[in-house]
């Protein structure tokens, strides 16, 4: 996920990313001055508005996930968001010299490379749902997408024993 400059969140994208902290607090009223509007009524009553979604219609996630941030924590009553930076190292399981391209190592893999899970199926041949699928490990990919995994894997220099993307 990536945002664009002109989006309303994108002044939000530019604090984060030249903030430097591994945990930043801001107010709602921060993030209005920030983006020169205000927020959706939905940012002030629902969580979920904050949550960490890899989707394209979900633009203000777009603004942390594109500056290496999550969000940690969302206080309603004080009108607060915590963000912290991705604790994005992975411990990589193999078997017989190889990734195992369980859930989490496939998750990683496409965040390590910094595709949705839309670019990195197009990019495997697969649905979209496909590679949910395999993250939330409801079912393993056959033997020919797990080797296109680990050619992937290669190219994007993925899979030594502590990697960050």
């Amino acid at each position: 996920m990536s945002i664009k400059p002109g989006s309303k969140y994108y002044p939000l994208f530019e604090r984060l990313q030249g903030c430097n902290q591994e945990a930043v607090t801001l107010t709602f009223a921060e993030i209005e001055a920030l983006m020169g509007c205000s927020l959706p009524e939905s940012a002030r009553r629902k969580k979920n508005w904050w949550s960490n979604r890899d989707s394209p219609s979900a633009l203000q996630a777009g603004a942390w996930i594109s500056a290496d941030y999550q969000v940690k924590s969302i206080n309603l009553t004080q009108q607060t968001v915590s963000f912290e930076t991705f604790q994005s190292t992975y411990n990589i399981q193999r078997k017989d010299g190889e990734i195992d391209w369980k859930g989490d190592a496939i998750k990683a893999l496409r965040v390590h490379k910094g595709l949705s899970q839309e670019q990195f199926a197009s990019e495997l041949g697969v649905r979209r749902e496909t590679v949910s699928e395999w993250e939330n490990s409801k079912y393993e990919p056959d033997r020919s997408k797990r080797k296109l995994l680990d050619i992937l894997a290669k190219q994007a220099k993925f899979g030594e024993p502590a990697t960050k993307p």
